[in-house]
């Protein structure tokens, strides 16, 4: 009823949306990608439309958000279908990153908070990156797995970022290989965003937690704008925070992860 009543027609099932309900359809004879879920899903489907369009901005090939909001009950997305491939140039797709990343904000942070899957995300600002990584980033994480039954302490971990005084870089949030593709042409696109402005380590540090990134990839990127020496130790911090995202959405099965990345991060202290 729902896609009836916003004027969608020939409306076909498709993959991609993890736990939301995702269609094919034509709206105004234009092809749209629509994502439907319960009306308590509205706040994150508004939070993925503003992180397309702040990509989109900063120069990022991402699908167009055109419309969102609730009906019949339900909380729905449209934005531009784009053909997508999981091949393609991937040395694009570095460059384009690093091109997004040189968008830059005053404070780490986001105006709005948004989600990391379908676990909330706080973004409030901070103009201490190593302040806003503890609290928006590991403490809810770990209040979370607590109340869970996985009590974890990390230490002091987080002092491998003193020192680290990182521009706040426009970051996708969530970039495993899954939430990048490519058009026929080969030209990378970028989506289902979590965005905010952060070290761009960050980004980089979660393409290489789940792989599926090639060294092609990796070097255009170095060549567009090389990391800081550090990156090797840092990157463990900032994949904590997903995994313990994982643990938290998934279950004991990454508290093995977590524990091992917890070892390496004293080791790097």
């Amino acid at each position: 009823m729902i896609l009836k009543d916003l004027g969608i027609t020939d409306a076909a099932p498709v993959s991609g949306g993890c736990i939301h309900r995702c269609y094919r359809a034509t709206l105004e004879r234009r092809a749209v990608f629509v994502k439907l879920n319960e009306a308590r899903f509205a706040g994150a489907f508004a939070a993925e439309a503003d992180g397309l369009a702040a990509l989109r901005s900063a120069g990022c090939t991402a699908p167009e958000p055109l419309r969102h909001g609730t009906s019949a009950g339900s909380a729905y997305l449209l934005m531009e279908f784009l053909e997508l491939r999981s091949r393609g140039d991937f040395a694009a797709l570095g460059r384009m990153l690093a091109t997004v990343h040189r968008s830059q904000g005053d404070e780490f942070g986001w105006p709005r908070d948004n989600y990391i899957g379908a676990t909330p995300q706080p973004n409030g600002r901070s103009a201490s990156w190593r302040d806003f990584w503890r609290e928006r980033r590991l403490v809810p994480q770990l209040a979370l797995a607590k109340r869970q039954g996985y009590p974890i302490d990390i230490g002091n971990v987080g002092d491998l970022l003193d020192g680290h005084e990182p521009a706040p870089s426009l970051l996708h949030g969530d970039l495993w290989s899954g939430n990048a593709a490519f058009l026929a042409s080969g030209a990378p696109v970028l989506f289902d965003p979590a965005v905010y402005y952060g070290d761009r380590e960050a980004d980089l540090a979660m393409t290489e937690l789940f792989g599926g990134f090639p060294r092609a990839f990796y070097s255009a990127y170095e060549a567009a704008w090389p990391l800081p020496a550090g990156y090797a130790k840092r990157k463990h911090l900032y994949n904590l925070y997903h995994l313990l995202n994982h643990l938290n959405l998934f279950g004991g099965g990454y508290l093995g992860q977590v524990k091992a990345t917890l070892r390496l991060l004293a080791d790097a202290l």
